[in-house]
């Protein structure tokens, strides 16, 4: 009987050729579809591999535990570096669209020619939710592979605290199975954060890390400015007492998370300076260098003593990302602080990602000069770029200079919050719905019970992110909130614990898949996005494997490209010819697959059999509920003919990440819907029609 239990088909190719003529066909979302640009190929970094590859922090974490590599960092005469071009200088510069397929390539050379690194922060932040929701690839086998090339570094991720790699908090037990999974994976240093620097939000955090023999690295968020005594809000006794708490709270690692890059140098001294004189544990100083005074005040806060800096090679440096490390090591010269690294061989991997980050060019910022704005706007390194890209999407790319200028204005609304992933996303979900919607901050004011605000928003200010030094602006709380009860405890303790023997039952049911432990952190912070990239993989396989300016652009007719789609496999792939439309709008796509002539069906999205205009509403007629910014519907909460109360949900709608729940503006009847789950909207489409 065994010889009829048939092993399920992988049919990779034809899955592979799907996804390349969908790509050569319609364009890779958010890259405008135009001709495959031509690339050099990059050189790999050479390295002489008879030479055993040096030990280093890893090893000294692994023998000596954490507290003895808290002692070895102690005793260093020289500042050490974490170099952060595997994940922040990429989040900041290019939207974190950076492939595994790209990093693993230079790996092995990195832990070969700089073995002196305390950290490589290549995890966590946005590249997560990124990989899955983009790059339709897995997070963690990136951090499976690059652990395997990289076997003498440590390895540090950015963790969220209660809010892990969301943007929302989650369920103490999910926070505790994400940092016991990430731990046994790879990860060595958690640089732990509160978007609101609540250390009541971060002790959970800091207890796992500890639980799980690996480097907690509590931070501080830098925001405003010390050196200014009309922004007495962050003083410099606000961020001593908050780094001797955290001491207190088991921090292994005082970690100055300057997300904005608004630590001017004098500040630095004396921000250093005053952190030294107050706890024992070393001080990881992290930030942008978006107004190009990185190194001078590295410089400075090495002058007062800081234990480690965050920098990249030189061609993922600058601007939105970290200061350059070969520009510090040479702007240290003749002082005994100096870092210890081969400057030559960091310029040589430098080279290799200058190359590579060409692909990738399509994301860029363009951010080209120093951006003294940041003092005004304070927005996040590692946001600009990703906020910009949210700006297109929603059809604001052209008022890019008015979201810059609200964000600014949002902030000061809100009551001069810490602004950093998840809250920076609040300030600037709220910008964008604000320059979208044409409204000021009288008009918040004035019209705010009857505004339908992004769910963000209301979490923030209920209280689902955590608690602000100084409290909410009141009267805008109970605007925002709308009745709503705000809450003040910690939100894990409020929340069901997740069973992830559920979620891997749901899946085996719905998907016929095996969930890995991994599989099921991902789901519990990520449903939506985590099933969506499963449906991509079940219809495209592991598309991975291709090289990126494939991945991004598809092919040209002639072309042929090799992919290794597993050791000792190679498929050579030729792009032969492009059908021409039929009457359904498809395209057949003609490859050679290894010879053999292969041809997959592409709907072409540029053609329209039929153009069904959407309803507009009416904006004079009060009874019109509109969309406010453009996206997809979600979920429909009513049905026609329901009645519905004010306040009460009608239905969820997404765009670029922000969920907003549309409200019922007065106690009425539901007397039309306009739109189903799943369809595209656009600012002004008619959704319901209530009767009072």
């Amino acid at each position: 009987p065994e010889l009829f239990v048939f092993p399920k088909q992988k049919d990779r190719g034809t899955k592979m050729l799907t996804y390349i003529g969908n790509v050569t066909v319609n364009g890779f979302p958010g890259i405008d579809k135009k001709k495959k640009p031509e690339f050099d190929k990059p050189q790999i970094v050479k390295t002489d591999v008879d030479q055993p590859i040096a030990s280093g922090t890893k090893q000294i974490l692994d023998e000596r535990g954490a507290e003895g590599l808290v002692k070895w960092v102690k005793d260093q005469e020289e500042v050490l570096l974490t170099d952060t071009t595997f994940r922040d200088a990429h989040q900041s510069l290019l939207a974190t669209r950076f492939r595994t397929h790209d990093m693993e390539k230079i790996a092995n050379p990195t832990a070969a020619l700089w073995p002196e690194l305390f950290s490589l922060e290549m995890w966590g932040g946005a590249t997560f939710d990124v990989a899955y929701r983009f790059l339709k690839e897995d997070p963690w086998k990136r951090l499976e592979k690059l652990r395997k090339e990289i076997p003498n570094t440590m390895f540090q991720m950015l963790l969220r605290s209660s809010n892990a790699v969301g943007y929302t908090n989650y369920p103490d037990n999910l926070i505790k199975k994400f940092v016991s999974e990430s731990a046994a994976a790879g990860i060595d240093v958690f640089r732990i954060f509160d978007s609101l620097n609540w250390v009541k939000g971060m002790t959970l955090a800091i207890d796992a890390v500890r639980e799980s023999g690996k480097l907690a690295e509590a931070a501080i968020c830098y925001t405003g400015d010390i050196l200014d005594p009309n922004r007495s809000k962050y003083n410099l006794e606000y961020y001593t007492s908050m780094a001797k708490e955290l001491e207190s709270a088991g921090a292994h690692i005082l970690g100055i998370k300057d997300m904005a890059g608004l630590l001017r140098p004098q500040a630095a001294y004396e921000l250093v300076s005053a952190l030294k004189e107050t706890i024992d544990i070393p001080i990881h100083l992290h930030t942008h260098d978006t107004s190009g005074n990185g190194i001078f005040m590295y410089a400075k806060a090495i002058e007062a003593g800081v234990d480690i800096v965050d920098v990249a090679v030189s061609s993922m440096a600058g601007l939105t990302s970290q200061p350059s490390a070969s520009s510090l090591y040479h702007a240290l010269e003749g002082d005994k602080r100096r870092p210890q690294l081969n400057v030559d061989a960091v310029e040589s991997l430098s080279q290799y990602w200058e190359s590579v980050r060409k692909y990738y060019s399509e994301f860029e910022s363009g951010m080209n000069a120093p951006h003294t704005e940041i003092y005004k706007h304070e927005m996040p390194g590692g946001q600009y770029s990703n906020l910009q890209q949210q700006a297109k999407g929603v059809g604001l790319g052209d008022r890019w200079n008015e979201v810059k200028e609200m964000y600014s204005r949002v902030n000061h609304l809100f009551g001069d919050i810490v602004k950093v992933t998840p809250s920076s996303k609040v300030v600037g979900d709220m910008a964008l719905y604000m320059v979208q919607n044409n409204l000021t901050e009288d008009d918040i004011y004035e019209r705010g019970e009857s505004l339908d605000f992004p769910d963000s928003v209301v979490e923030l200010f209920k209280g689902y992110i955590g608690q602000p030094h100084g409290g909410f602006p009141e009267k805008l709380q109970k605007l925002i909130l709308k009745g709503q009860e705000p809450i003040t405890v910690r939100p894990g303790e409020l929340l069901e614990p997740v069973s992830f023997d559920d979620i891997k039952a749901e899946f085996k049911e719905t998907h016929d898949l095996e969930l890995s432990d991994q599989d099921a952190v991902a789901y519990a912070l990520y449903p939506k996005v985590f099933t969506e990239y499963v449906k991509t993989a079940e219809l495209y396989g592991d598309i991975s494997v291709l090289d990126t300016p494939t991945f991004f652009y598809g092919m040209t007719l002639g072309e042929e490209i090799e992919v290794e789609i597993e050791r000792g496999k190679t498929l050579i792939v030729k792009l032969v010819s492009i059908g021409e439309p039929r009457p359904d709008a498809t395209r057949v796509v003609y490859f050679e697959l290894n010879g053999q002539p292969r041809e997959v069906v592409i709907k072409d999205e540029s053609i329209k059999s039929s153009v069904h205009q959407k309803v507009k509403a009416d904006r004079s007629n009060p009874n019109h509920i509109a969309a406010s910014m453009p996206g997809t519907v979600i979920k429909l909460l009513v049905s026609k003919g329901e009645q519905v109360k004010k306040g009460d949900h009608l239905m969820i709608n997404e765009a670029m990440k922000m969920e907003t729940t549309v409200q019922a503006p007065f106690s009425g009847t539901v007397e039309n819907i306009h739109v189903t789950n799943g369809e595209a909207i656009q600012t002004g489409d008619l959704l319901i029609e209530l009767k009072k």
